[in-house]
């Protein structure tokens, strides 16, 4: 394997700013127990599921209403200082790093449900409630909050890094979801964009700047997403198959037939052995899809027939019903412990993780290949795959001493995502640009496009206070 290449583990040329004690005393001032400068706490708002080690914030300040965080980044921009939002740390590409320095603003405790408004199937909550909770909030209406990203993250993480997941092939991303926001400027200033309408044409799209922003351009204090009712019918069932590439194959006729499929899960024979000893499960160890079908229950059953037609000619085994709500609960919850299952799978290893996702006829070609590396790179690997939107994660596991194996991993990492950038796809589907894709940002939509993100940076934050070293750089230095 070569040298680490664009997109690599290494962080970008900067400069950390001092935190003057006069801000630490107007902070203090201000926010009393709200502010912490203990070391145990930096530490914790200063790391997340990346495999990045970087020095944490200053200070961390819990915001715990919309005021706190407009006055909290008041006193930051009157010294120039950086402020990073704070949700539950669960990012992957490290959003929440304090590479410059700074304060942490941690909105958890930002968990109110506002308003929750069956009748436009619409709900307003603030940032820190997660999105089991705000399912737990609203189940008693019909109604459910579809985006699953796996992890119980926060909703404003997840509007912040245009999160999606499991249920993005029927429901599509937070892109889609996001109706309204509130946020705080880089000035301290409450502004909010868009409406609880289903559209609008007035003026810019300003939510759909913000949502993907990776805190960059404000932070966000208020989100009002959609809700959907209920399915009247719900199935979840598992199939194998000799070989990835017949799931694969019959993921893409399943989408390219029009298949309303909720969800279409991929694993391959190597995960399965990680799932099944972390969750204590018996699943069939190979290459398996998960799929999920709502609907009416004349709907579903349509929807079971033609996909297990199409299984059957690729070789699909028998499928395995997961058929009350515990059972599914069980299958779904060992799915989205992928992650953990393969991180214990080889103690003290660091996983570096990637996503990508293609257009779907592309899909066999890009994940195929990424797969035949991983196996012959000797690293230990998992494979997750959110394959009805051609979308798909690795995970490498390293030894966090070992240089050699971290660069293989970043290696491995280069290559699926040129691969993905040569198939038409995306540096990244859901996990963000964070540190780790700045350089395959610029590949993706070209210097043209990036100049004129800048040029958008600029002009909301000049200070550059706002989570910088996120996203892009300027003159190899992180802005």
């Amino acid at each position: 394997m070569n040298a680490p290449l664009a997109g690599s583990h290494k962080l970008p040329e900067i400069h950390v700013r001092a935190v003057p004690g006069a801000l630490i005393d107007a902070l203090r001032q201000r926010f009393g127990s709200q502010l912490s400068t203990a070391q145990i706490v930096r530490e914790q708002h200063g790391r997340d599921e990346s495999s990045f080690s970087v020095p944490p914030p200053d200070a961390v300040v819990f915001a715990q209403s919309t005021q706190d965080v407009a006055d909290a980044v008041k006193l930051a921009a009157a010294h120039k200082v950086p402020v990073i939002p704070f949700g539950i740390g669960s990012s992957l590409e490290g959003h929440l790093l304090a590479v410059q320095g700074g304060i942490s603003l941690d909105v958890s405790r930002m968990d109110q449900v506002l308003s929750i408004n069956a009748e436009d199937l619409t709900v307003t909550v603030q940032p820190g409630v997660t999105r089991k909770a705000l399912n737990e909030a609203v189940k008693s209406t019909g109604l459910f909050f579809p985006i699953d990203p796996g992890a119980d993250a926060t909703i404003g993480g997840m509007a912040a890094t245009r999160a999606s997941g499991t249920n993005a092939v029927r429901y599509g991303t937070m892109r889609e979801n996001v109706l309204a926001l509130e946020v705080v400027t880089a000035q301290g200033e409450i502004i909010r964009t868009g409406t609880r309408a289903k559209k609008s044409s007035a003026g810019y799209d300003l939510t759909r700047l913000l949502v993907g922003s990776e805190g960059t351009l404000g932070v966000i204090t208020e989100i009002t997403v959609k809700l959907y009712p209920l399915p009247e019918a719900v199935m979840a069932a598992t199939c194998s198959f000799p070989t990835l590439a017949d799931a694969v194959n019959t993921t893409i006729q399943i989408i390219q037939m029009g298949v309303p499929i909720a969800r279409c899960e991929l694993l391959d024979a190597n995960t399965i052995r990680m799932v099944n000893q972390h969750s204590r499960l018996n699943l069939r160890e190979g290459a398996m899809l998960l799929m999920e079908f709502h609907g009416s229950p004349a709907g579903v059953q349509e929807q079971v027939e033609t996909v297990q037609a199409i299984a059957a000619e690729l070789g699909g085994q028998t499928f395995e019903w997961a058929n009350t709500p515990e059972e599914r609960t069980r299958l779904w919850t060992a799915r989205h412990n992928a992650y953990f299952a393969g991180v214990q799978s080889r103690p003290g290893c660091k996983a570096i993780t990637t996503d990508a996702c293609v257009p779907i006829s592309n899909l066999a070609t890009a994940l195929l290949d990424s797969v035949t590396e991983a196996q012959a790179s000797g690293l230990t690997y998992f494979l997750v795959g959110h394959v009805g939107d051609g979308n798909f994660h690795m995970g490498y596991l390293i030894d966090p001493d070992s240089a050699s194996e971290r660069d293989i991993a970043e290696q491995l990492n280069h290559q699926l995502v040129q691969r993905a950038l040569q198939l038409g796809g995306t540096c990244t589907g859901e996990h963000g640009v964070g540190l780790h894709k700045m350089d395959f940002l610029v590949q993706e939509t070209g210097s043209g496009a990036v100049a004129m993100m800048r040029t958008i940076k600029r002009a909301l934050d000049p200070d550059n206070i706002m989570n910088p070293g996120k996203i892009f750089a300027i003159d190899n230095v992180a802005i």
